[in-house]
């Protein structure tokens, strides 16, 4: 057997309405003053309460920085930082979605009184230096993982995605609580949903690190994913298919956290970048194209062809051939189907952004490394073209 290494976080608690033990658990890591690290939305809604009035019962005095964006940009993060050292915090937590989470995971490391880097010394694999503060996150969507990876995506001053990849990231404690993803609007349960589908995929597939959990993980979590996203979207309270689709998110976060994504997130980053396309779209975009160049490769090929039918079960005996097209049909309908946009001028881009698109694209070296088929500039024009 091949050898593997594999890393996940320590500690998980799935359970509906579990987010009111975060108090608890946090002064029980010895927490007394904590961030608190969302955005504006998730406290109108209320999606916060629960947790607020835990860490209040359980003693705990709460610092709310709640003004996080979309595509973290590095301003937002320093500000953040200050913020929160100027506070003495002792811990971290984040109820929201994976721009809040990345957030909090670089704060917690950021805002010690010893902290011993900057944030762009952090960018890479493995350049975190030290330790961080406790830190628990809660998801309030089904789809980046973020509550199980070493991973935080910035939005550079250029407008480029960088990534901070180190053990220190993964948080103390995940909490999967269904209940902050009821009533979610299904176009985001849509794109959250096919956002954690490509993590799986492109685990499954990925070129380095693709291991026997990482496999059995990306497989469960599509089950769960294909199964539940059409319920999820359709009937937006019900807490079990919102459940599943939670968990699959999860499994699917623990297996690219061990065998990394590729070309997909590779693509996507400049969408985001640029034009503020949420992270879950850019991804549905540019899926059903990069499956096309890749299933070139018979390797992928054959990969895609033991996935795909879990996905689509109506795709179950045919040729490898007929699954792969099948599965590309299947991800141009299902996005449409289920209300989302499919198309880069749907998006505010046009043909003229597509040089630049693909030229950014091509910085992704750290994630294009991973693509079962060799990436080139031609390519990722190329796809980017049949997505407008």
């Amino acid at each position: 057997m091949k050898p593997f290494k594999f890393q996940t976080t320590s500690s998980i608690l799935s359970e509906v309405g579990s987010t009111e033990k975060i108090g608890q658990l946090m002064a029980d890591m010895g927490c007394k003053k904590v961030a608190f690290v969302t955005d504006t939305m998730i406290i109108e809604l209320g999606l916060a309460e629960a947790a607020l009035a835990g860490l209040r019962a359980a003693g705990v005095v709460v610092h709310i920085i709640d003004d996080v964006l979309a595509d973290p940009p590095e301003a937002m993060i320093r500000t953040a930082v200050t913020k929160a050292k100027s506070e003495k915090i002792d811990g971290v937590v984040s109820v929201g979605g994976g721009s809040s989470m990345d957030t909090a995971k670089l704060i917690s490391i950021l805002a010690q009184p010893d902290a011993p880097q900057d944030l762009e010394e952090m960018y890479g694999v493995g350049m975190v230096k030290g330790g961080r503060l406790p830190l628990i996150l809660a998801p309030t969507t089904a789809g980046t993982g973020s509550e199980v990876t070493p991973i935080s995506i910035v939005t550079t001053r250029t407008s480029e995605k960088k990534g901070v990849v180190s053990q220190q990231l993964y948080p103390d404690w995940a909490i999967l609580d269904a209940e902050l993803t009821v009533g979610l609007p299904s176009h985001v349960t849509a794109a959250t949903g096919i956002d954690a589908m490509v993590h799986a995929i492109e685990a499954y597939t990925t070129k380095h690190a693709k291991n026997i959990l990482s496999d059995t993980l990306a497989r469960q979590a599509l089950q769960l994913l294909g199964g539940a996203i059409r319920t999820a979207c359709t009937k937006g309270d019900d807490r079990e298919a919102r459940s599943e689709m939670l968990l699959g998110s999860m499994l699917a976060g623990m297996a690219f956290a061990n065998a990394p994504v590729a070309a997909v997130h590779a693509l996507a980053y400049p969408l985001g970048g640029h034009f503020h396309v949420p992270h879950g779209l850019s991804n549905a975009l540019v899926l059903p194209h990069v499956l096309e160049f890749n299933m070139e490769d018979s390797l992928a090929a054959s990969r895609y062809s033991e996935i795909a039918p879990i996905i689509f079960p109506e795709l179950t005996g045919k040729s490898t051939k007929d699954i792969c097209k099948g599965m590309v049909q299947g991800f141009k309908d299902l996005g449409p189907e289920l209300g989302m946009k499919s198309t880069l001028r749907e998006v505010g881009v046009n043909h003229n952004d597509l040089p630049m698109l693909a030229e950014d694209g091509m910085k992704q070296t750290r994630l294009l490394v991973n693509n079962p088929r060799e990436m080139t500039y031609e390519a990722a024009l190329a796809i980017y073209t049949a997505t407008l």
